[in-house]
């Protein structure tokens, strides 16, 4: 026992020797000095994480709309395909809209005044004509039981009289035809080709938009991949812009499956990198993965394990930090 006590004696003897060795070269505050904590390599990422943004139908891109590090709002164009053949779909699309819009009207509405006019003017003349030849035919039938005149010419009376009739009917016919309100079988035919019109108007309206990338949230472009001119495809993975909201930054932690259990949403954390010196940047655990998986921060070290296991952890800088995305950091995780 006492054997031991010296071993962890001599042991916090060489930790304080090397942390006063570190102050001496400049590097003072980058390891803590007191308390239990966690040190893991992350990378700095965007609180939406990066999103690398594409076409969904290939072809070449006509316009680049924004360059690496402008800002842009959420749904402004950021790039767009050459889109000549879709844009004349989509004027087709409004002409058949308009037709059949124009169709459905004709339909409900039924014939106009004018046509209603002339139909209940011809069943009058029809019938005033039928009307005549029925008194004739009479008159004749009378005449021939006289003996005044002969059968012949009361057939004939007879004959004009039914073609008079039928005159009349088929004017009857014409007015109802135009005076009735629409059947339902032609006003329901009416409004399904509306109907498919619409549906196909609006299928142009979504291609239009699949040839143009728009920006899905307010942030800056961290990258452009793509040039104007360059054909794209969908393939294969062929991002177009990557953007970010980088109001607020995190680092994406690996920290090794043998520290798993001392990590905690909520735990006090920071970072540092070569490049800022003894700064640190503070912040906050806010997840820890539910799943163990491959390190995703490589080093410069030749005999660094690539198959450890580790613990993805996401700590959360305050608003306004300033790192370049995708800076390798080091990242201390307080358990006290």
């Amino acid at each position: 026992m006492k054997h031991a006590a010296l071993v962890v004696t001599l042991l916090m003897a060489s930790l304080a020797s090397a942390d006063v060795a570190a102050q001496g070269q400049g590097v003072t505050g980058r390891i803590p000095q007191t308390g239990r904590w966690v040190a893991a390599a992350g990378r700095v990422e965007p609180a939406s994480e990066e999103m690398r943004l594409g076409f969904d139908i290939p072809g070449r891109i006509s316009e680049m709309l924004v360059e690496e590090g402008d800002r842009v709002s959420r749904g402004q164009p950021l790039a767009r395909l050459a889109d000549a053949d879709i844009q004349a779909r989509l004027e087709q699309a409004r002409a058949d809209v308009a037709s059949a819009e124009a169709s459905l009207d004709k339909v409900v509405a039924g014939a106009r005044a004018m046509e209603r006019v002339e139909a209940a003017a011809v069943l009058r003349e029809a019938s005033s004509v039928a009307a005549n030849a029925r008194r004739e035919s009479e008159r004749r039938s009378d005449l021939v039981a006289r003996g005044v005149i002969s059968r012949e010419e009361a057939d004939r009376a007879e004959k004009d009289f039914l073609v008079a009739r039928q005159r009349e009917e088929q004017a009857r016919q014409r007015f109802h035809l135009v005076n009735d309100p629409s059947r339902a079988e032609d006003v329901r035919k009416a409004e399904a080709e509306h109907a498919r019109a619409v549906a196909q108007l609006e299928e142009a309206r979504a291609y239009v938009e699949k040839a143009l990338i728009r920006a899905p949230l307010d942030g800056v472009v961290l990258r452009k991949h793509r040039r104007a001119g360059e054909m794209v495809s969908t393939n294969f993975d062929s991002p177009v812009v990557t953007v970010g909201d980088v109001t607020v930054l995190r680092v994406r932690a690996d920290v090794d499956e043998k520290d798993v259990d001392k990590v905690r949403v909520g735990q006090r954390a920071y970072a540092v990198a070569d490049a800022y010196g003894d700064r640190r940047f503070e912040g906050r655990v806010i997840r820890v993965a539910r799943m163990l998986g491959r390190k995703n921060v490589r080093t410069d070290d030749p005999a660094e394990r690539l198959d450890t296991k580790i613990l993805e952890t996401l700590v959360e800088f305050a608003p306004g930090e300033e790192i370049p995305v995708g800076m390798r950091m080091d990242v201390f995780i307080l358990m006290d």
